[in-house]
């Protein structure tokens, strides 16, 4: 089957790139040019025309890939044409006229690159966040990504595994023959240091998922307080609905910003306060939630009726910020008890101290995207199999030390697995030829 999809942003633009992938790239490049296929990797200008008739479609460029030298590993081709939605559409309807094509999937183009071994899934999964990059740091952590650090490390990590499995497998396959003494060591050894290193870069405060994702803030506060303003004021925007009625937000709205080249995720909660409604309550109890989720709070109160009781309390921590709103209408000292705690006295309505609240902001934000590991996590898919990873290695060493090989080399392997599936490589053939590069069995 060959594939094809438009590769560029839709839209009107100068230039609009056609990407054609599958073993009958070479027909669909000589019935859309009428043309022989041209010299590959070489830009060559061509007319385009509709499938069995001589009615031009547009004039550009036409790339040629041969397989297995290309992104995907198969022959393709990319049409550089206008980017106009119509010119588009005909190139698309004469395509999809050709023999066993069809339009690509969802990222089926890098899906193939990977099945075909061009690229690992991390690299895959980069490629995905670099398109998907809307802050500097987002890019420069994909970009980093890419160039395979985090990739060839976990590969080492397994490599090591793999290793030390030969090891344990040949012991079990040859009980009577004694291995030497310092293999046995080894295998405690490096088993050890794999798990440190696991143990290491597992203990990166998540940093790489929160580039990714973005820093959560949740605006959490009782009913009328201010937040879904507080929340257009930080977006420059009107992204929830303001009103004087109590309770008009009933769900979460989110909005995603940049902090100084920081991406954050800012949360609009519903009023929290003792209610009937069971929409209002559904949507106090996804308030709570994503206060529990969330790397920071907003914790917004009236000023006039500072309600700062149970709840609102309970949530003050290191990771919030106690913001009394309102300020304007204050004809008194703020309740003492209020005073008492740290807090940010403001006035959305008049562009009162927001400043101090925003400096206050990125001062929570800086410390949380530093780490000093080089090797970042940023998908909870990563997170889950090198956290199996590590519970198997456990089990590896207790089950090892009481010389329970069978069972030890089982949890060997599962642990190795889930490494490997990290990068998207599992393959129990490495372990048989790690046995035989190292131990010449049957010499």
């Amino acid at each position: 089957m060959t594939i094809y999809a438009l590769s560029t942003g839709p839209g009107i633009s100068g230039i609009a790139i056609i990407r054609v992938s599958g073993e009958n790239t070479k027909n669909v490049i000589k019935l859309l040019t009428n043309a022989a296929v041209p010299k590959s990797r070489v830009a060559t200008l061509r007319k385009f025309n509709k499938i069995n008739t001589s009615e031009l479609i547009d004039e550009g460029i036409v790339l040629w890939f041969p397989g297995p030298e290309s992104y995907t590993g198969e022959d393709m081709a990319e049409f550089h044409i206008h980017g106009s939605k119509a010119v588009i559409e005909a190139l698309h309807s004469s395509i999809s006229r050709i023999d066993n094509c069809r339009l690509a999937e969802p990222g089926e183009f890098t899906k193939l690159a990977f099945q075909n071994g061009k690229i690992n899934l991390l690299k895959a999964e980069s490629i995905a966040d670099l398109i998907s990059a809307e802050t500097e740091i987002q890019r420069q952590q994909a970009i980093k990504i890419m160039n395979g650090k985090s990739a060839a490390k976990f590969n080492e990590l397994r490599e090591k595994l793999l290793k030390i499995l030969s090891h344990v497998e040949a012991k079990i396959d040859f009980p009577d023959d004694d291995l030497p003494e310092d293999i046995l060591k080894n295998i405690k050894k490096s088993s050890s240091e794999v798990l440190l290193d696991i143990k290491k870069i597992l203990e990166d405060e998540k940093v790489g998922e929160r580039i990714r994702e973005g820093f959560k803030i949740a605006i959490i506060g009782p009913t009328n307080a201010g937040k879904s303003s507080l929340m257009n004021h930080l977006s420059n925007r009107d992204v929830a609905i303001v009103s004087e009625t109590a309770g008009t937000t009933r769900d979460v709205i989110e909005t995603h910003l940049s902090i100084d080249g920081y991406p954050v995720v800012v949360s609009d909660t519903a009023g929290i306060r003792e209610s009937k409604n069971e929409i209002e309550k559904k949507g106090i109890k996804l308030a709570l939630d994503k206060a529990q989720d969330a790397d920071l709070k907003l914790i917004v109160i009236d000023a006039k009726n500072p309600d700062f009781k149970g709840i609102f309390s309970e949530l003050i921590d290191e990771n919030a910020i106690l913001v009394v709103n309102k300020s304007d209408l204050l004809s008194k000292n703020l309740n003492p008890e209020i005073i008492n705690l740290d807090h940010v006295l403001i006035s959305v309505k008049n562009n009162l101290n927001l400043d101090v609240l925003i400096l206050k902001i990125k001062d929570k934000l800086k410390n949380k995207f530093i780490t000093s590991n080089d090797i970042l996590i940023t998908r909870g898919r990563h997170r889950h199999h090198l956290q199996q990873s590590l519970d198997y290695l456990k089990n590896f060493e207790e089950k090892n030390h009481v010389e329970d090989f069978d069972k030890a080399a089982e949890d060997l392997r599962l642990a190795t697995k889930h490494l490997g599936m990290i990068v998207g490589k599992v393959d129990v053939e490495e372990i048989l030829g790690s046995i035989f590069n190292d131990f010449c069995i049957g010499k």
